[in-house]
């Protein structure tokens, strides 16, 4: 009984279609299943997966935060800034990191104190931060959309290195998904997410403290977007304004995909570390075998679709058959 709880599980799904894709792709390329391709592949949409982890709290929370792609550039331009400035490359990460988190808490504070739909908030915010990163981004002598390079080759190499054998991006986000794995699943912090997605109010009278475990989720949003923006600075070796503006819809996408309730109080960050890896490798394993990016992009989408079809189907087959098997126990026990 335990074994069959398990293989229905979601992440379970998730793990089957990974290994099927990755085979599926190797038959057609006998390249894409190269241990280098796999890895270093990898390299082009992690940074995805580091800030969705983060984004599967809010979510869960039933919040959105529409803003992390606006944090990753501007994270990204006040490293630069601050390197041009003078500032040690490592002091700037550090204050890149900061100016991430205080977008969250700026995020959470304006949502709870307004009480108006997150999607405005962090809509309207996301306007501001990157708005913000393109006078950030001129006052440094870049103008427009141009980057700021010629970062120190410590922070340049950083994206390069390999720990164990494995790319230093990918194993900041195997850390990361162990450490909000550990937080979520684990912690009294990870009990009030979930309750808080579940019921608001009822968590509001029982005591759980509504704001901070907010304001926390929305600070580890930002702080993880900012990290997302100085991962790419390291891979490209350079800083723009413009980093995340296509990060947002993909974060979203495998939170979703990972089975994360939009509308809150439900989700798994390895859920969410799977379908990173799932969506990913799918655009990869498109690219490989010479389909066009705009092509991909539409696959992504069905694939999005057909599986968060089946998931719903599932679950509707599940809850029927529970209903059946009530409905007999009753007809049982009347006759």
């Amino acid at each position: 009984m335990t074994m069959l709880r398990y293989v229905k599980r979601w992440e379970t799904v998730l793990a089957v279609l990974l290994v099927s894709e990755i085979l599926i792709f190797g038959v057609i390329n006998p390249n894409f299943l190269r241990p280098a391709t796999l890895l270093y592949s990898t390299s082009d949409f992690i940074h995805i997966g580091i800030v969705a982890l983060a984004l599967t709290l809010v979510i869960i929370t039933g919040g959105i935060d529409l803003s992390i792609g606006s944090v990753m550039g501007l994270s990204a331009i006040t490293l630069g800034l601050l390197w041009v400035s003078g500032v040690n490359i490592w002091l700037a990460c550090l204050a890149a990191l900061c100016v991430g988190g205080f977008t969250g808490v700026i995020n959470s504070v304006a949502i709870q104190v307004a009480q108006v739909n997150p999607l405005v908030i962090t809509l309207g915010s996301g306007f501001l931060y990157g708005g913000a990163a393109l006078v950030l981004s001129g006052l440094s002598g870049a103008s427009g959309y141009e980057g700021i390079s010629g970062f120190d080759y410590s922070f340049v190499e950083l994206a390069n290195i390999d720990i164990f054998g494995l790319p230093f991006p990918l194993v900041l986000f195997l850390l990361a998904t162990v450490v909000f794995m550990v937080l979520l699943h684990r912690t009294r912090f990870g009990r009030y997410i979930y309750l808080i997605g579940q019921n608001p109010r009822a968590a509001k009278y029982s005591g759980i403290p509504q704001f901070r475990t907010l304001t926390i989720a929305y600070a580890l949003t930002g702080i993880m977007a900012a990290l997302s923006g100085l991962v790419l600075a390291s891979y490209f070796g350079s800083a723009r304004s413009d980093f995340g503006s296509a990060a947002l819809m993909p974060a979203i996408t495998a939170v979703v995909l990972g089975g994360t309730s939009i509308y809150g109080g439900s989700g798994t960050i390895l859920g969410t570390a799977l379908a990173v890896l799932l969506v990913g490798y799918f655009q990869t394993g498109l690219q490989i075998v010479g389909i066009s990016s705009h092509v991909s992009n539409a696959l992504s989408g069905a694939l999005l679709v057909s599986v968060v079809a089946l998931r719903s189907l599932t679950e509707m087959g599940h809850a029927y058959y529970l209903q059946r098997r009530v409905l007999k126990n009753v007809e049982k026990q009347s006759s």
